[in-house]
């Protein structure tokens, strides 16, 4: 059954403003609803931690939205990660003065690493989440993207890895942008590849269907799993419903 140490299942909650949307390989949003509902039932459910993500500020050069984050910690009951817009240490207070426990970096990383250490400095790295999305080219070798996958960075996958860990990330949150929506499972030959090079826990998403999917990239290396589509979708005809499943589940079929 692979590792008894009990892994995170976490909920990733995509957001333009203060909607709530999926994607599928980060194109077409789909919106799903307010973003608070969803933070309601995950509070019922116990998850162990929920991640926020805009997945459009830093295209649409908007600061994070400060009001709604505020409104949805205000509901949370767990620890909650944002990312989105942030490019400032004085966005980093603002966002933690509001109750977020952890920040995820993407696409400022791109630019300038100098973020990483004013936060870890302040904050230590076990804050810092760095937000990593993946996708394989026509030849099958896997980029990375940044800015809502647009901008491909030119650095090799394990040389960025290493880099950011040297600054000071306390974790790797790995999304693969082909996966995206798909429910096609997590792509299994990275997670075992990035776990390896990491010296930092790694966090895998993107094409989580079920369980099995969840048990498999735990006992490929993944630190902790994460999926968005699993949890606001259920059956083949992708009805919205809002949904986690219970910690005995998770222990029977996962751990």
């Amino acid at each position: 059954m692979g590792n008894i140490e009990l892994k995170r299942v976490i909920p990733v909650l995509t957001i333009i403003g203060d909607k709530l949307v999926k994607t599928v390989q980060f194109k077409k949003p789909n919106y799903i609803g307010d973003p608070i509902n969803a933070v309601k039932i995950f509070n019922d459910k116990e998850v162990d931690e929920v991640v926020l993500l805009d997945i459009r500020a830093t295209q649409d050069k908007r600061e994070p939205n400060y009001n709604k984050i505020e409104e949805i910690c205000s509901e949370a009951f767990m620890p909650f990660a944002y990312g989105g817009g942030v490019q400032t240490i004085e966005q980093v207070n603002r966002l933690f003065n509001l109750g977020i426990e952890k920040i995820v970096l993407n696409s400022v990383l791109a630019d300038s690493l100098n973020l990483i250490s004013q936060i870890a400095s302040r904050y230590g790295s076990q804050s810092i989440i760095a937000s990593i999305d993946v996708k394989k080219d026509l030849l099958g070798r896997t980029r990375i993207y940044s800015h809502s996958g647009c901008k491909k960075n030119k650095l090799q996958l394990d040389e960025y890895i290493n880099i950011i860990v040297k600054e000071g990330i306390g974790e790797i949150f790995l999304n693969s942008i082909n996966k995206d929506g798909t429910f096609q499972g997590y792509d299994l030959d990275l997670v075992t590849k990035i776990s390896k090079i990491s010296s930092v826990p790694v966090v895998i998403c993107g094409g989580a269907s079920d369980l099995n999917n969840f048990r498999e990239a735990i006992d490929n290396g993944a630190s902790a799993v994460a999926a968005g589509s699993l949890f606001v979708y259920r059956g083949d005809s992708k009805g919205i419903l809002i949904n986690y499943p219970n910690k005995e589940i998770l222990k029977k079929n996962v751990y």
